[in-house]
């Protein structure tokens, strides 16, 4: 282990070597003084040997080793965060050659098992990016260049990077994900021009109903219907808001998740009470099993439940009136579930893997006409995530929707 102790092994060596002469120039000479000085030496440098072992290699030896393994944690933290940056990331030596990559470059920047140098990668699409100029002249200590590879145009950043005697010693290129960022970005102004839309109909509803009545002198009948429609497109809009301002707290981190142990198979009960009036209107038979003793489940009850009267709700109105539901509660490995089987509607298997984008809708008529904000789903996959569950929607178009609540039983 101890790497610089060669001095102190030679030291002993020594020590030794001139213990065994002294011993037998005096065995030789039949000199006792000279035996007796030998053992006594031999004694010290049998002592010596353990002090300096506890004393100063056996701390040394320690301190090394918790420096490579500061070193080793080091190096395996930075490797993981090279390994899954979507950002690239290549260090070149002085001479061009590769020093690190990580797979984020190579995809970004196309680059094959052949390009092991600076000129291999970016001379092919541009041969007037020079390395050595990068390196040493001081107004480029750092420059930006755009390459057109494909159909994309990609940022790439140049950084010179010093040694520890502050020579340079190479140049790190970092290539941002802008294939990433404009996916994003786009999604964001959909995301804005969606929330428009849905605010601007029912404020248009509003606004013109409200209009006819202060333009007419109209009889009470017309008068309670044209309020009617007011009143359900205002509820439509607090909705929506109230939708909006939960997506952005469960976004920014900002809603108070308060976890704590309950009965899932009582939580199901109690939504199931909750909806009785709207189960009675359609004329729905539902049915409640408990397979299995489930063991109290470790999350928000308020966020638990709303995600289940979300999901009830959907069933409810999706189902033709008359309809068939059951609600299953068990258990299965470290998770309690509810599945929730319908016999309504169902939804497009082309439909199934968009279902919990935001505002995106199967039927969007039909779910505004009752009532949806488009935004149940994404609150519902969100609040889960936020709680260690999970949801899986299966679905068949006019056989029925089975939807599969996970929530974890342990803290």
């Amino acid at each position: 282990m101890l790497r610089k102790n060669t001095s102190l092994k030679i030291i002993l060596i020594i020590f030794f070597i001139e213990i065994i002469v002294l011993l037998g120039l005096g065995i030789a000479s039949k000199n006792i003084i000279l035996i007796i000085a030998s053992i006594i030496l031999f004694l010290e440098g049998i002592f010596f040997s353990i002090y300096m072992t506890k004393v100063i290699v056996y701390p040394i030896n320690k301190y090394l080793k918790s420096q490579d393994e500061e070193k080793s944690t080091e190096e395996i933290e930075m490797r993981k965060i090279l390994l899954h940056t979507t950002e690239g990331i290549i260090a070149f030596n002085r001479d061009g050659s590769i020093a690190l990559i990580n797979p984020a470059a190579k995809k970004l920047l196309k680059i094959s098992p052949e390009d092991n140098s600076f000129g291999d990668i970016f001379h092919k699409y541009d041969k007037n990016i020079n390395m050595e100029k990068i390196i040493y002249l001081d107004n480029w200590t750092s420059t930006s260049i755009k390459l057109k590879i494909e159909d994309e145009e990609i940022n790439v950043l140049f950084s010179p990077f010093r040694d520890k005697q502050d020579i340079p010693a190479g140049v790190i290129a970092f290539i941002p994900d802008t294939i990433e960022h404009a996916r994003l970005d786009r999604m964001r102004k959909e995301f804005v021009a969606d929330v428009s839309h849905e605010l601007k109909t029912p404020i248009t509803s509003i606004m013109g109903y409200a209009d006819t009545l202060l333009e007419g002198d109209y009889d009470e009948n017309t008068q309670k219907e044209f309020l009617g429609v007011i009143a359900s497109e205002a509820r439509r809009m607090a909705r929506l808001v109230t939708d909006l301002l939960e997506l952005s707290r469960l976004d920014n981190n900002k809603k108070n998740i308060k976890k704590e142990s309950f009965d899932l198979g009582e939580l199901v009960k109690s939504c199931q009470d909750k909806l009785a009036i709207e189960i009675k209107k359609k004329g729905h038979h539902v049915e409640n099993f408990v397979t299995a003793d489930v063991p109290p489940v470790f999350a928000d009850r308020d966020d638990i439940e709303r995600v289940v009267l979300n999901i009830f709700t959907n069933s409810i109105k999706y189902t033709p009136d008359g309809g068939l539901i059951k609600i299953y509660v068990g258990f299965v490995y470290n998770d309690a579930y509810i599945k929730i089987i319908d016999n309504g509607i169902g939804i497009p298997e082309e439909d199934l893997n968009r279902i919990f984008e935001r505002f995106y809708r199967v039927d969007k008529a039909r779910s505004r006409e009752n009532g949806g904000t488009g935004l149940g789903l994404s609150i519902a996959k969100e609040i889960l995530d936020k709680n260690g569950g999970s949801i899986d929607i299966k679905s068949q178009v006019d056989k029925g929707t089975e939807v599969v609540i996970k929530v974890p039983t342990k803290k």
